[in-house]
């Protein structure tokens, strides 16, 4: 009899123990919480001006993603909690990222808006001996003028834009400034024969 009472407690442990892990829920409330942090990171600009901390939080939301399918739930909720907060720190990051953007769009636009400048003095100088490029001078300053106008206007609004279109400008200014500086080099000699001896 005795024995058969241990069999029934045994049995009875063993149910307890498969109910007791089989019942862990998944962290739905957490993994719905860390998906809208994400959305609004995401909106907020956190791609493009938060990157430092968009990253660990997209890692912990990746890792939680493949414990939830793993059904290790306890590690899932973890990462779900972490990724969260992570991705709101981009969030929360995202208007110092971007004001540090503007500020470098802002100076970038500044100096081309000089070499531009001196650009077009060279090209006054140099007017005469631009004969077959006088078309393509003419096509990439007025594209220079309008990229550096649009740049000032994305600056505020864009500022990762804005910095591009100048990438885009200080490409061709530095392409004309070349140009101009070959055709105002002087004409290199050419070497003296030598002599020959009687």
């Amino acid at each position: 009899m005795n024995s058969v009472k241990s069999l029934v407690w045994v049995c009875v442990v063993l149910s307890l123990g498969v109910l007791l892990t089989g019942c862990a829920k998944p962290p739905d409330a957490e993994r719905e919480a860390a998906k809208k942090a994400m959305e609004s990171a995401l909106s907020a600009g956190a791609d493009k001006y938060a990157k430092a901390d968009l990253e660990p939080a997209s890692k912990n939301w990746e890792s939680a993603e493949s414990q939830m399918k793993e059904k290790k739930y306890k590690e899932a909720k973890e990462g779900y909690i972490n990724a969260k907060a992570g991705f709101e720190k981009a969030a929360a990051a995202v208007a110092a990222g971007k004001k540090a953007v503007a500020d470098q769009a802002s100076a970038s636009l500044t100096a081309l808006q000089g070499a531009w400048k001196n650009l077009e003095v060279k090209a006054k100088k140099v007017e005469k001996k631009l004969k077959d490029k006088k078309e393509a001078w003419m096509t990439d300053a007025k594209a220079i003028s309008e990229g550096l106008g649009k740049a000032k206007e994305m600056i505020a609004n864009d500022p990762v834009g804005a910095k591009a279109k100048l990438d885009e400008m200080k490409a061709l200014v530095e392409r004309w400034n070349n140009t101009f500086k070959e055709m105002t080099a002087p004409a290199a000699k050419s070497a003296p024969t030598p002599k020959k001896k009687k």
